[in-house]
This record gives C-alpha cells, structure tokens and sequence, in this order.
C-alpha cells in the first residue's frame, strides 16, 4: 500500500503546531514538526477576545503551514483547535480566517473531547497507563482516568497557565486556591493513589527537562522519564517561586516558556497532593498522536509500538530484513523461560541488531548503542530502552562491558545486564552461522542441556562449524554458566 502522508495541526491557547507524519500507521516516522508560540488566549479572561496580535500570528503561521503540507505532497489533513477558540468571543470568526489560511477545515473541540483525545494519544505511547492522564495546554487542564488500555471519565478545567496567569492577576498563591477549588469539585480523586500521573503538554515537559538538568540525567528523551512524587513536589515550589529573570537564565527551559513555567508548576503540584499519585510519567504522546492513533484500523492500532517500530527500522536498514524474524525463532531455545515482557524485549533488540552495518566497524557498538537508545519509539520506560540498547551493543562487540560514560546508573540491575548480553551475543553467534543470509539458520539448531549449548549442524555443512562460530558459541554458553559444544551429524 502507497503511504499517505498525515498533517496534523493544533491550535492552542498558548502555541499553533503542524506535525507531519510520513504514513498512518502504529509507529509512524515524523516527516516535519514545528510550533510557533502565538499566545492567542492571552488576556481572554480580562477581554472575552482571542488577542489581536496572537492571532495575526497564528494565520501567518497556519499560512506557512499550508505552503509546507502542499510541498511535502500530504494527502490526509486534521486541523483542531481548542479551549481558547472554544469559550472565547470570536473564536468562531478567528476559524473561519484560520481555515482560509490553512486551506483545510479546522475543527473546534470540546473539552470532553479535547481531553480524550489526548488520553488516547498516552495510551498510543503507552498502552498500560494505569492512572490519570492530564493534558496542560494554555487554556485548559484535561484530565482523564486510564488503565488497561482504557479510558474512564473525563474533566476539564479552565487551568491553562496562560488563563491561570490571567485569572490569579499573576498570583502563585491565588493560583493555588483556584486550583484547589476547582479539583476539589472531581470526585474520587483519591482513587488515584499510589499510581501515575501521565503528565502532557510543553510546560510539564519543560518541568521535566529542569528536572533532568538538575539530576544530570544522561538520557534526554522525555517519553517516560519518571519523576517521583516527593521529587515532583519539591521542584514544582521551587519553580513556582523563581522570578522570569531566573527563569531565563536555566538552560532547559525556552524562553517562550519561561513566563508561564511557574504557574504550570503550581497546576503540578496541587494536582499531586488532590490525587496523591506515586509518580509523574512524561508522555511525549498527547492530542495529536491522539488524533493520528484514532484514525487508525484495529489491526494497527493493536499493534506493539515498541515492536511495530523496530520491524520498520530493520525494514528500512537492515542487510536481509526476512533475517530477523529467522532468528528470533532460531535463539529461541536459549530463552526458553522468558516471559511475554521480556519476550518483546528480546524481539525488538533482534530487530534493531543489523541497523548499524553500514557504520564503521569501530563505531558499530557505540554508534548503533545511541541509536537505539535515543530512538523515538513508545512502548518502552527508560529500563527497556537502556537494555535494548545495551543488547544490541554487545550483539556488536561481544562481552566487552559497555562503556562506564555510556552507562545510565541505576537504571539496569545485573540480573538485566546478564539478560542483555545474552540476548547480545545470541544475535551474535546467529550472525556468525549465516551472514545475515535469509534461510541459512534453519539448516543449524540450537538447543540446551543441563550443562551444555548445542549447536547441532549437519554433516552436508560442517564447513561453517570454524574457530569463530566455536568461539561465538562458547561465550554464549558461558553467560548461561555452560559449556558451548558443536555436533557435527
């Protein structure tokens, strides 16, 4: 099937977004993403309005947005907006300018709607969300309960921070009250303890990102970084203090931001101690993966992120990508007890185990290590990234250990480097018996006894049974406390 390119376009109170994505599919590359801070909610408390200059803006910018969709050919095009052009006095009249601009019709959300599309989007990212997922936008929080791929009930409340700004007359402690008062009118949030908050939106992220700065965490990818409860409730009073001047001078949090942080801070912090969830869990995923996500048939949707993702990097960039399916039914027998979790672990690091053959040969671990480990797939928490990762380095270099500047501290355990070298040097002894040459693992097996890893080859093809495939095979066995054997018959 021909792909379809899919533009998605946000407007919301605070920012106008167009993400491009290269075909609708499960986990889908993204051709193009842009924002522009256009602020078209500003003042809408005070004035009724969507601001004057904030839309003028916003049209240039959906002007743009149009020329680049039309150049990049996109055949399937979603346009929404939200809270600010919902409640404000002449949003219907800013979208009917927004659609001529845009050259496609927009469509304003509900608020209902507007927060289930963004909880779709989380359990896109993160099927297993157990907890509430809340969407901060600059007009409004929209909150809804998941678990087990599903959604409960919805709110939505007028907390945006630039609406907050507004309605508190730049307040942190009258923004607490209001946003006390308004929580305390959702029932049964305290169900909620001791699960997530899957916090969406660029204000959260950016709390996030202060949160990575502050803890010098090497692993700049937001898509499940987790933040501890008591963690979460320090920072956000420490940002909800600082002045714009110390805001600015922090590396992580943009300037457009900047004014805005501390009043995402406090929306943060009130909302930890209403529900009183374990820990806050970044979702990258939100409203328009939501929107992409809903467009899809069953089957697709029914797919893993995570393993959906790395098929296509193995179709994209492997030697003989009908490879990897061979062996993962070939090493099979070397993880007879894995479990479905670390089943798809070991499926999506055997996929990713040929994407660095065109690299150098000194740079094949390393290189292909940061590849996977920065990658921008769902599906996975920062553990299940790290091991993947460190898999398919040691698929390249054997059981050297991984370089200590290149290890996340306390994010693998041993039993998990044990597991990944494993899976690491299976792929390994796999690469050595067939070359990546589809149909060639199935003329071997592997098998294991009490106290040895056969490799059984038959006579036809004892040629292959060299020093290098005795060497792959007894380093596999030793991580597996064995001895490696080749039978010949």
């Amino acid at each position: 099937m021909p792909q379809r390119k899919v533009a998605v376009v946000d407007i919301g109170s605070n920012s106008v977004r167009l993400v491009v994505y290269e075909d609708l599919t499960r986990a889908p590359s993204t051709v193009h993403n842009e924002k522009a801070i256009c602020s078209i909610g500003r003042d809408m408390v005070t004035t009724r309005r969507l601001h004057a200059q904030g839309m003028e803006m916003a049209l240039e910018v959906l002007a743009r947005f149009k020329v680049l969709a039309d150049g990049l050919q996109v055949q399937v095009r979603e346009a929404v907006a939200t809270a600010a052009a919902r409640d404000a006095d002449n949003g219907q009249d800013f979208i009917r300018r927004a659609e001529a601009a845009w050259g496609s019709p927009i469509r304003i959300l509900a608020g209902e709607e507007e927060a289930k599309l963004a909880a779709e989007g989380v359990l896109a990212g993160i099927p297993d969300a157990d907890g509430l997922a809340a969407d901060l936008g600059g007009g409004s929080l929209d909150m809804v309960t998941v678990k087990g791929g599903r959604m409960g009930d919805a709110f939505t409340l007028p907390f945006g921070p630039l609406r907050l700004l507004d309605l508190a007359k730049g307040s942190a402690n009258k923004a607490r009250d209001l946003v006390d008062e308004g929580l305390a009118g959702i029932a049964n949030l305290r169900a909620l303890e001791k699960r997530s908050l899957y916090a969406v939106g660029g204000i959260w992220r950016s709390v996030a990102r202060v949160d990575m700065e502050q803890h010098a965490y090497p692993l700049h990818v937001l898509q499940h970084y987790e933040i501890p409860r008591s963690r979460a409730l320090r920072l956000c009073d420490l940002l909800s203090l600082q002045s714009r001047k110390s805001l600015d001078m922090m590396k992580s949090v943009s300037k457009r931001r900047a004014e805005l942080l501390p009043f995402g801070a406090v929306v943060l912090e009130r909302l930890l101690l209403a529900t009183k969830v374990e820990r806050i869990v970044v979702s990258a995923y939100g409203l328009r993966e939501g929107l992409l996500h809903a467009r899809l048939d069953a089957g697709e949707r029914d797919k893993d992120p995570l393993v959906d993702f790395a098929a296509g990097a193995n179709q994209r960039m492997s030697r003989s990508p009908g490879h990897a399916q061979e062996m993962i039914q070939w090493t099979a027998p070397v993880f007879a007890d894995e479990g479905a979790e670390l089943r798809r672990v070991r499926v999506a690091a055997s996929l990713f185990s040929d994407i660095g053959w065109r690299l150098h040969p000194d740079d094949r671990a390393i290189g292909t290590y940061n590849q996977v480990l920065h990658a921008p797939f769902a599906g996975a928490d920062h553990r299940t990234r790290a091991l993947i990762a460190t898999a398919v380095f040691h698929r390249y270099s054997g059981d050297e250990e991984v370089p200590r500047e290149l290890v996340i501290e306390d994010l693998l355990d041993r039993a998990d480097e044990a597991l990944a070298l494993r899976i690491g040097l299976a792929c390994r002894l796999a690469f050595a018996v067939s070359a990546s040459a589809v149909g060639e693992l199935g003329h071997t097996k592997l098998r294991l006894t009490p106290s040895k890893l056969v490799l059984d080859v038959p006579k036809r093809r004892e040629m292959i049974a060299g020093e290098p495939i005795a060497k792959r095979l007894g380093a596999l066995a030793a991580s597996m406390d064995r001895k490696g054997e080749i039978l010949i018959g």
